[in-house]
């Protein structure tokens, strides 16, 4: 059986094809497809139900190109083929179709599975939205996309990003320089994110002038937060007490997202983790959301959901 699927351009096939056909063999090897290039046209071979998931896909693409999205990234094709394989109604496909924001260099930035666009669509619409979840499933991305896209439209005055400085097996005080120097590696996921959807000029100058803030939990304490999005990361090394000075420092016209992974947590032993405490105190309190993220979620390397998976296994 075959399903041919049309090809505007040479440039197109280029990009989907990839650098050395790299993208279709992935995508031939891992659906258990044929893909022959004929002229403007791409025949797709094999069973029906590989065809149609692998033909989806391509299809998929291909739009996404049509539109001016830039070149598919290896992480960008394993999570698709990642959705599309265990894609079971026609409303999964449109799952990406939701772009939060852009980068400086005008690649757009949304959800990649159905776990992240329930997530993207929460934070639109809650005040207070926690991300509960595995390493690699984008909470604190999307959350630092929606933040800034946000202070795109105005929609806020300021952003101000911060987690908490818990030692993971290596004292602050035996690292050098001052408190700030200090602090600062465990700041740096925040300036990651940051980097990658504002120019560097411009996040230097926001941060001179204090519209985009970065500093420990620990340095929120007595204020209040109005005309803000705040992202609190790294929440499972909140205690009980310092995840309910953060939640009370939210003000007027603000918004807040808490990121986190409970099996992550690097607080002494006995003490409660606030994020985990958090759930059984605020549940049913509307305005607040709780999205739960799985290792389906994941879009780093392809191994990392199945490393995921074998831990919770493991853990059971």
């Amino acid at each position: 059986m075959d399903k041919i699927v049309s090809i505007d351009s040479h440039s197109q096939a280029q990009a989907l094809f990839g650098s050395h056909d790299e993208n279709i063999r992935t995508i031939e090897k891992e659906f258990r497809v044929k893909v022959t290039l004929r002229g403007e046209h791409l025949k797709i071979s094999g069973t029906a139900a590989n065809i149609k998931k692998a033909g989806n896909l391509i299809e998929y693409v291909l739009n996404g190109l049509r539109c001016g999205q830039g070149e598919l990234g290896k992480s960008d094709l394993y999570c698709l083929i990642s959705n599309f394989k265990r894609q079971k109604k026609e409303t999964d496909r449109n799952h990406l179709e939701v772009n939060v924001t852009s980068s400086f260099n005008g690649k757009n930035i949304g959800p990649k599975t159905a776990g992240q666009r329930e997530y993207v669509e929460a934070i639109r619409k809650f005040d207070i939205v926690f991300g509960i979840g595995p390493a690699g499933t984008g909470k604190t991305y999307l959350a630092m996309a929606n933040a800034v896209e946000a202070l795109k439209r105005q929609e806020v005055r300021r952003l101000i990003l911060t987690r908490p400085a818990i030692e993971a097996g290596e004292s602050l005080g035996y690292l050098p320089g001052d408190m700030y120097e200090k602090i600062s590696p465990y700041l740096r996921p925040l300036y990651d994110a940051l980097y990658d959807m504002i120019e560097a000029e411009r996040i230097e100058k926001y941060l001179e002038t204090g519209i985009i803030e970065v500093a420990p939990l620990a340095y929120m304490r007595g204020r209040t937060l109005n005309d803000a999005f705040i992202i609190l990361d790294e929440a499972q090394n909140c205690t009980a007490e310092q995840m309910k000075m953060f939640l009370t420092r939210l003000g007027f016209d603000s918004k807040a997202v808490i990121t986190g992974d409970m099996s992550q947590s690097d607080l002494p032993g006995g003490k409660p983790i606030g994020m985990l405490q958090a759930q059984e105190v605020l549940k049913g309190i509307k305005g607040i959301k709780f999205i739960y993220f799985t290792g389906s979620d994941v879009v780093r390397h392809a191994l990392v959901q199945q490393i995921i998976e074998a831990y919770d296994k493991a853990t059971r």
